[in-house]
C-alpha cells in the first residue's frame, strides 16, 4: 500500500481537482430542473389534476429528470472514490474532527438519499419502466413516491451540501 501511495502522492491536486469538478456535477446536476421545471409542472398538475395536457407534462418532465440524474450518480461514486483517495493520500485520521462530520453528514445524509434516488430513477422505482409496461397504477404510485422524495431530500440538501465545502474547504479545529 505504500508503494501505491508514494505513486498517487503526486497527482494529489488532479485527485482533487476531479473530486471537486464532479462534486459540482453532483450537487448542480439536478438542481435547476427541479426547480425550474419539474417543481413548476407538479404544482401546475396539482392545481387542475383533470386537465390531460398538465398531466402529460408532468410526467414527461419527471421521466426526463430521472434521464438526467443520471450525470449525479455517475457523478457520486467518483466524489466518493477521490474523496477517500485524498483522505488516505494526506493521511487525516479520525483526530481531524471536521472530516469526521463531513464523512458523517455524507454517510447519514446523502447515502441514503442517493440508494434510493438511484431506484427511483433508474431500477425499480423508474417510472418510465412502469409506463411502458402499462402499469398506470404503478406509475402512478412512483410518481407520488418521488415527488415525496423531493419534498423531504431537497431541503436536506440546500442545508447539507453548504456545510460539507465549507468543511472540507476551511478543515476547522
Amino acid at each position: 500500500m505504500d508503494e501505491l501511495r508514494a505513486l498517487l502522492q503526486p497527482w494529489y491536486l488532479q485527485i482533487k481537482f476531479i473530486h471537486l469538478l464532479f462534486v459540482m456535477i453532483w450537487s448542480f446536476s439536478t438542481a435547476v430542473a427541479y426547480t425550474w421545471y419539474v417543481k413548476s409542472a407538479w404544482i401546475a398538475w396539482q392545481h387542475n389534476p383533470d386537465d390531460p395536457h398538465r398531466l402529460e407534462r408532468r410526467n414527461w418532465t419527471m421521466e426526463q429528470f430521472d434521464k438526467g440524474a443520471a450525470l449525479e450518480h455517475i457523478a457520486f461514486p467518483i466524489v466518493l472514490v477521490t474523496g477517500g483517495l485524498m483522505v488516505w493520500l494526506a493521511g487525516w485520521g479520525m483526530d481531524s474532527h471536521w472530516l469526521v462530520i463531513k464523512l458523517a453528514l455524507v454517510v447519514l445524509v446523502f447515502g441514503p438519499i442517493e440508494l434510493f434516488d438511484y431506484w427511483l430513477s433508474h431500477f425499480g422505482g423508474s417510472k418510465k419502466q412502469w409506463r411502458l409496461k402499462g402499469d398506470m397504477k404503478r406509475y402512478e404510485k412512483l410518481m407520488r413516491w418521488h415527488w415525496r422524495f423531493f419534498q423531504i431530500s431537497t431541503p436536506l440538501v440546500i442545508i447539507v451540501i453548504p456545510i460539507i465545502i465549507f468543511l472540507a474547504v476551511t478543515k476547522p479545529g
